[in-house]
């Protein structure tokens, strides 16, 4: 059993891959900076705007059926990190998300576009809140090409079960990092 588990791990790991043509960017954020407060979370301390942030992607492999979009902060004290954002079901012909397209009540999500309940316990984007004082964090903002229209999940589903099915799917990636810190 460990030698099957194994092997699916390498199969879908290898499938998955860098892509060196896709990428991923934001006009508002820069990749490997500080992120600017207007993506704060308004609500637990923090006082932002709680703005989702545009992005484009370009390159995908011709293959691809439909995207998938996440933020992860790898640094929260959580002891499994924290979801900020995850949006799928977004069409092949999708290779942008506007700003503000995470909001609750978004009239600006692409065609069919699903957002996921993430760890603040509701399903659209939530900002930037590390704990004051705390080193800054990192945001990871990935983009997934899969290889199925649509991803199937409960309406109430968890982050981690809508990001193992994203990864069981996926063919392709494309990611930037960038930070934000509360000073104390």
């Amino acid at each position: 059993m460990k030698r099957l588990l194994l092997s699916v791990a390498l199969a879908t790991a290898s499938i998955c891959s860098e892509a060196a043509d896709f990428k991923l960017f934001s006009p508002e954020i820069k990749a490997n900076s500080m992120m600017p407060s207007s993506f704060e979370f308004n609500s637990f301390g923090c006082t932002g705007l709680n703005k989702s942030p545009a992005l484009k992607w370009a390159g995908a492999p011709k293959e691809t059926k439909s995207f998938a979009v996440t933020v992860y902060d790898p640094d929260a004290p959580t002891g499994s990190g924290w979801w900020h954002w995850m949006m799928f079901n977004i069409p092949a012909g999708v290779t942008e998300l506007v700003a503000g397209a995470g909001d609750v009540n978004s009239t600006t999500l692409p065609p069919g576009a699903t957002q996921n309940r993430i760890d603040y316990g509701f399903a659209a984007w939530g900002g930037t809140c590390p704990p004051k004082g705390d080193k800054p964090h990192r945001y990871v903002f990935t983009v997934y090409a899969l290889k199925t229209d649509k991803i199937e999940v409960p309406a109430d589903a968890t982050a981690a079960l809508t990001g193992y099915m994203i990864k069981g799917n996926a063919i392709a990636k494309a990611s930037f990092t960038a930070k934000y810190g509360r000073a104390k």
